[in-house]
């Protein structure tokens, strides 16, 4: 590293032990509101905590090995080979985790009477650990061989003993990172949650202008109403991660198709500092923008920080319970409430005096027997 970039290396590590600090503390704290929350405990937020134990990862592990890159440490080859391939699977486990959310989001909105025979608790487990697995093998592909150390061996960049300067493009191959990772599981998945997104909003505000529907009915109004502000939290949330690693991949593809283009080094350093400052925008995002969320972080800072006693958590069960049927042809017209009907018999004896409330029922049904209303009033 020059020394005209030493200031910049500088502040590149000081702000990744901030983003690290933050993305730590931050995730641990949605993993811990899920946990004393059970309203917080369905399957979107079963996927929620799988993407924040990716980003502690990032946080305790994937930063400080990327502090350690930027200074240039000399190791063996597949040592650090290892380590960006742990950011590899951490990074392809948070796509899948996204993908995962916004598929519920779409069953939640499109098969509402059906979502909690469909999505199981069971499934969702399943789902996580497939996601997972799909991340290691996509992650630790070049550790199997599609790596640069065929390329190094052939132009002599390499000892006979495998000990390299730790960088990233010194190990991991550019034709992987843009025609595997980035054009087959990064660019597909992020346009296919965009089509999801679309399609989520479309179908919630075409409930929500169905006059005839909202006037005969008003709980699924208000179950896509929630559905609505919490598909707006997870798609700026899916916004956010696209912002934060398009940069980086865009700059590995001018990389591959332009290679005698220079790259500035502090271009590089921020979009590192993206990649890695996503896994600690997500806690935020969730505090401004999801209600259970904030009450359960308030909880945790008061009662646990502060050392306040504070209440526990209520249930809010409103938006995490099936929807009933939501055909507006059957739903039940208001009915007028009547009086409960009891037959009078003329030779039945008189209840005794004491029994006030009972003699003025005799006496009404008296006179409804001589008087008969007449057909279409009302007895109110």
């Amino acid at each position: 590293m020059s020394g005209a970039l030493f200031p910049a290396q500088s502040l590149y590590i000081g702000m990744e032990v901030v983003i690290a600090v933050a993305s730590v503390i931050g995730n641990v704290m949605v993993v811990w509101a899920v946990k004393i929350n059970k309203s917080l405990r369905d399957t979107t937020f079963c996927f929620i905590v799988s993407l924040a134990l990716a980003d502690i990862a990032v946080g305790a592990l994937v930063i400080p090995l990327a502090i350690t890159i930027s200074i240039g440490l000399q190791t063996h080859f597949y040592s650090c080979l290892l380590v960006a391939c742990t950011v590899l699977v951490l990074t392809q486990s948070s796509i899948l985790a996204l993908l995962a959310i916004a598929i519920d989001r779409y069953l939640r909105v499109k098969i509402p009477t059906r979502y909690k025979r469909v999505v199981t608790p069971r499934r969702a487990g399943l789902a996580v650990v497939i996601c997972w697995t799909v991340a290691f093998i996509v992650g630790l592909t070049p550790m199997l061989g599609w790596n640069t150390l065929w390329r190094l061996q052939q132009n002599g960049s390499i000892s006979s003993d495998l000990v390299i300067t730790c960088q990233f493009e010194n190990v991991i191959s550019m034709d992987y990172m843009v025609y595997f990772n980035f054009f087959g599981w990064v660019l597909p998945p992020l346009l296919l949650m965009l089509v999801i997104y679309a399609e989520i909003f479309y179908m919630i505000h075409k409930q929500l202008n169905n006059k005839k529907f909202s006037t005969s009915h008003t709980d699924p109004n208000k179950y896509y109403d929630k559905e609505l502000n919490l598909a707006k939290s997870l798609a700026l949330v899916l916004f956010l991660f696209a912002i934060s690693w398009l940069p980086l991949h865009i700059i590995n593809c001018v990389t591959l198709f332009c290679p005698e283009c220079k790259k500035p080094e502090v271009l590089i350093y921020i979009a590192i500092l993206l990649t890695h400052g996503n896994s600690a925008v997500n806690p935020i995002v969730y505090a401004f923008r999801i209600r259970k969320f904030r009450t359960a972080f308030q909880k945790i800072w008061q009662q646990y920080f502060c050392c306040k006693d504070t209440p526990a958590l209520e249930i809010q069960p409103s938006d995490r319970k099936e929807m009933p049927i939501l055909e507006p042809s059957q739903a039940a017209p208001p009915q007028v409430p009547q009086k409960e009907i009891v037959k009078f018999d003329p030779q039945q004896q008189q209840p005794p005096p004491s029994e006030q409330h009972q003699d003025k029922r005799t006496d009404s049904l008296q006179q409804l027997k001589e008087h008969p209303p007449l057909l279409g009033q009302n007895a109110v």
